[in-house]
């Protein structure tokens, strides 16, 4: 009997868990709607990066094939959740493919069919070559990596823009360092008499 409890409260920890994550998830999605009605109002994607928007749509491709039944039996939540996600994610970059300039509109046209193509790869390689245990490890790890490139990818910028700017100091103050000492060589004559 006490396995019995121990699995449901196991359940019940583990739906509670899955619908905070959606709950969380969906507050996710709905942040960049101000960016959006200040696009829509001014007209212009102004310096705007339309690219988390791709990162973040094929994501939530990824991670919606993950929760799908034939992947991942008994996780639907994931499916559902990442649906909507996808859902937002298209209509953000639908909107600023809108208000883009000529260039900007061929680009994120192109990395629009990249990601469409990169996750219909992802659903043939998947059903192909893989059997249930391989292709939900495939999907693990790929819904893994997504999210974790997704979301680091502002630290590689931080990083080398971090070890840059030390860096930089070091040699002003090498720079100050040096400078002061050749000042001072050039108090004292060089032939002395």
């Amino acid at each position: 009997m006490s396995l019995t409890i121990i699995s449901s409260v196991y359940e019940v920890c583990s739906d509670a868990a899955g619908i905070a994550g959606n709950i969380f998830a969906f507050g996710l999605f709905l942040s960049p709607i101000p960016t959006f009605r200040r696009i829509i109002r001014n007209g212009s994607t102004e310096q705007f990066s339309g690219m988390p928007y791709i990162y973040a749509l094929l994501n939530c491709l990824i991670c919606l094939w993950y929760g799908f039944p034939i992947i991942s039996p008994g996780i639907i939540l994931e499916a559902t959740v990442n649906s909507i996600g996808a859902v937002f994610q298209l209509i953000y970059i639908i909107i600023f493919i809108a208000y883009a300039t000529k260039p900007m509109k061929l680009k994120m046209l192109g990395f629009l069919v990249s990601v469409f193509a990169v996750f219909a790869s992802i659903v043939f390689v998947s059903l192909q070559f893989l059997d249930s245990s391989s292709r939900q490890l495939f999907i693990g790890y790929l819904s893994v990596a997504s999210l974790i490139s997704m979301f680091a990818s502002p630290l590689l910028i931080i990083a080398p823009n971090g070890i840059g700017t030390v860096l930089g100091t070091v040699q002003l103050a090498l720079y100050a360092y040096f400078k002061r000492a050749s000042q001072e060589e050039l108090r004292h004559p060089l032939i002395v008499p």
